[in-house]
């Protein structure tokens, strides 16, 4: 398990692992729904000259340009799985990791029919659907949301049924776009992205028995183990300093 403590897509060229210079920025890998309280925390008076570069998209395919030799200096994944999937390849700096953060799961709807519904076992999503609807969240099959909303799902016991009505999307963002856009009638995002959008109400929240506990591990990176900016970056965004900003933007303290 991951050491926890107190909250104290563009791909890039690759390079070979190397010491990284004083002067140049800190690249940070961070997942699609880290982006607006991320964008806020790299903009604060804290931040030391350079600003840090972002680069956000799923954490499937940042783990995966990261293992193909893409130089992040620090990773923000929007699950354990993904981490791990990082840390048994040698590609983080053991001690490092970190999950400060958490998220819930939530189901939402355009603001023009957005009638609540109660997620309980039973509840006929097909229905609320209608004949042509499909349900849009992240693919189950690498998207962190995707697996969270796959086991409330079979939660709820609408899995098995629900499947073929899927609107599987690249990430979270692009889930939540399908029911602003009115392409979807229903959605399962995490709690942040509906907070973020304006064309999309909440008309539920899944119970969090309903799937494993949502988490942010952060970690430094194997090629940036020497680079004292990326720590000291990484201890920031860890740490008291970036938690009201985490907060603001819905976040919650890990469990």
């Amino acid at each position: 398990m991951p050491r926890r403590r107190a909250l104290s897509a563009l791909f890039v060229p690759l390079v070979a692992p190397q010491v990284a210079d004083a002067a140049a920025p800190v690249t940070v890998f961070a997942a699609t729904s880290l982006t607006e309280a991320l964008r806020a925390i790299a903009t604060g008076p804290e931040i030391a000259a350079p600003a840090p570069r972002l680069v956000f998209a799923a954490s499937s395919t940042l783990a995966r340009q990261i293992e193909q030799g893409a130089p992040a200096d620090l990773f923000l994944s929007a699950d354990e799985h993904w981490m791990d999937y990082l840390a048994t390849r040698g590609l983080t700096v053991p001690g490092t990791r970190i999950s400060p953060i958490g998220n819930a799961l939530v189901m939402i709807a355009p603001v023009d029919a957005a009638q609540p519904i109660a997620l309980a076992p039973g509840v006929d999503l097909l229905a609320r659907l209608g004949p042509q609807g499909r349900l849009a969240m992240g693919d189950p099959s690498h998207v962190p949301a995707g697996r969270y909303a796959e086991a409330a799902l079979s939660w709820l016991g609408q899995w098995p049924a629900i499947t073929s009505r899927l609107a599987r999307a690249e990430n979270v963002r692009a889930a939540l776009m399908l029911v602003e856009r009115g392409e979807a009638p229903l959605g399962i995002v995490y709690a942040t992205d509906a907070l973020a959008a304006r064309g999309v109400r909440v008309i539920a929240t899944f119970p969090a028995e309903s799937h494993p506990p949502i988490t942010y591990p952060f970690a430094l990176m194997h090629r940036a183990a020497a680079n004292a900016a990326a720590r000291g970056l990484l201890d920031m965004l860890a740490g008291p300093v970036a938690a009201p900003v985490w907060m603001r933007h819905g976040f919650v303290p890990a469990r």
